[in-house]
């Protein structure tokens, strides 16, 4: 059985694009997702969907209704994560990315259904569609984009990782996607980049009066 998510990024959204872990390795990114339940445990550990929605995917999706969904949810993600790293990088995101993220949030608007409940109006998905995960991480990526939330979107400073995730820390000076991952490995390394530059000018230094 797999592990659980490491939903760190503060963000539905955020961590979706986090799925792809890895995403700037040398050696190649490691991609989370790689069923339609992977994708519905990612909705469940997300608390966007229920243990009883659970039972009912399962039930639902077929191989190919399965497949479709996914491969839907990966382009969203990707789209997401441009849009993100572009504004990250201060240049302009692409207008295919853009054009998926229209797309895809359009898509899950027209699925809402207007209920009454409790005494007031509210929005609610038809909730027995395979779909309803992507539509759900649809309207979370709304969320975000018009949000000024959207601001404290950071990167983690490893240059392999760039997890994103939402600086809240007081100063608004996060660097790590996670201080026992990502920091650590960075500071041990820094450490270890320090103790070769100073055994390297100590073995020049007596390679030079000898």
């Amino acid at each position: 059985m797999k592990g659980a998510f490491e939903l760190i990024a503060g963000h539905p959204a955020l961590d979706l694009v986090n799925t792809l872990d890895w995403r700037f390795r040398t050696e190649g990114p490691e991609d989370l997702l790689t069923s339609y339940d992977d994708l519905v445990r990612f909705a469940q550990e997300s608390g966007m969907l229920k243990p009883a929605q659970i039972r009912q995917f399962r039930g639902l999706s077929g191989e190919s209704a399965g497949a479709r969904v996914l491969k839907r949810c990966i382009e969203l993600r990707e789209a997401v994560a441009e849009i993100c790293y572009a504004r990250l990088e201060g240049r302009r995101p692409a207008a295919s990315s853009l054009g998926t993220l229209e797309r895809s949030i359009q898509a899950a608007r027209c699925r809402q259904q207007l209920c009454w409940k409790d005494g007031r109006f509210e929005w609610s998905w038809k909730e027995n569609d395979a779909e309803l995960p992507l539509w759900l991480l649809s309207g979370s990526a709304s969320d975000l984009m018009l949000s000024e939330a959207v601001r404290k979107v950071r990167a983690c400073d490893n240059p392999e990782c760039r997890w994103l995730f939402l600086d809240t820390s007081k100063n608004h000076t996060r660097r790590w996607c996670d201080m026992r991952v990502c920091g650590n490995r960075m500071k041990a390394r820094r450490f270890k980049a320090r103790a070769s530059v100073t055994t390297g000018a100590s073995d020049r230094f007596r390679g030079r009066t000898s």
